[in-house]
């Protein structure tokens, strides 16, 4: 599992989970090196490890047309994730992300599977152009959301200083792991799709939240500015920034919703309209109709009248 800026922003870190599944044989990364930019960077990928020239590949963007309602989308239910301050994650860095190790009694229901909580980790883009989600809604990224912001994650950025430079770790407190979650985390997009690094292995379930969290302009700047890919004795010292994979092609795949929005929103604004145009035409014919019967009870009255003065005349 793997948790995931307009002055919006998500930042890709934010409990967007992948739930991964491991292939039989997995590839060793011990003799090869990647980055996100440079002589290493995600276009030479392909080269070393090929799933990442592939289908199924991640992250990709979620619009209209690939989507579709799942009425079997339940809400996630998230086991053990208060997590008592007498425990603690290790937070690292990697050279490539910020990442928090999870503990083994988290579990995530409602899944085809019961899976353990493994890991949360981060991207982000750079003090310029806070653009660091991976995935995209309509072609726009999100980077962080700046306004009334979760405090839970100063939780865990209040730590980097201690991880500045790559192979370094801390130990954070334990806290409920569940208060970094967005508003509404029933509503999600889900889709099969690929680890977003190499080895690129397509075999993640992703479960990405509709809606996005938000942090403070503190804390987005200290996301883009407060970490190295490079170890603490490097002449060169290169910042961590932009780490996140570019949009992927998404080959004849559905991407399913639990939740309803777009065509569907549309059919019911339509449904409504269509009853109500519907009770307007019946209650002006009812009205019409009426009106007929009162007139014609007045003609046969004056009538009645007319007749009855004619015979008082001829008496």
């Amino acid at each position: 599992m793997s948790v995931k800026s307009c002055n919006r922003a998500i930042v890709t870190p934010v409990l967007i989970f992948y739930l991964k599944i491991q292939l039989s044989v997995p590839a060793s990364l011990n003799g090869s090196k990647w980055s996100y930019i440079g002589p290493d960077g995600e276009n030479t990928w392909p080269k070393k490890y090929p799933f990442c020239g592939g289908v199924f590949q991640s992250p990709i963007d979620f619009h209209k047309d690939i989507l579709q309602y799942d009425s079997n989308l339940s809400p996630l239910e998230f086991i053990g994730y208060n997590v008592s301050s007498t425990d603690q994650f290790t937070l690292t860095n990697n050279g490539h992300s910020v990442k928090m190790h999870l503990s083994p009694t988290m579990h995530i229901r409602n899944l085809p599977f019961e899976y353990t909580a493994s890991q949360l980790h981060l991207h982000w883009g750079n003090r310029n152009k806070s653009e660091g989600s991976e995935h995209t809604v309509s072609g726009k990224h999100f980077a962080a959301e700046i306004g009334p912001f979760n405090p839970s994650y100063e939780k865990i950025f209040r730590h980097f200083r201690n991880v500045k430079y790559k192979d370094q770790m801390v130990h954070v407190p334990g806290f409920n792991v569940q208060e970094l979650l967005p508003d509404r985390p029933d509503e999600y997009y889900r889709y099969e799709g690929s680890l977003t690094t190499p080895p690129c292995y397509p075999s993640v379930l992703w479960t990405v939240f509709r809606h996005p969290v938000k942090i403070s302009q503190e804390q987005l700047l200290a996301l883009e500015t407060a970490m190295y890919c490079t170890e603490s004795d490097d002449p060169e010292p290169l910042e961590m920034v932009n780490n996140f994979r570019n949009v992927q092609e998404f080959r004849e795949r559905l991407v399913f919703i639990s939740f309803h929005e777009g065509v569907l929103v549309s059919v019911v604004i339509a449904c409504v309209v269509g009853v109500l145009i519907f009770l307007v035409v019946v209650c002006c014919l009812c009205r019409r109709k009426s009106c007929k019967k009162e007139e014609s009870r007045e003609v046969t009255y004056t009538q009645g009248m007319h007749q009855k003065e004619a015979a008082i005349s001829k008496l």
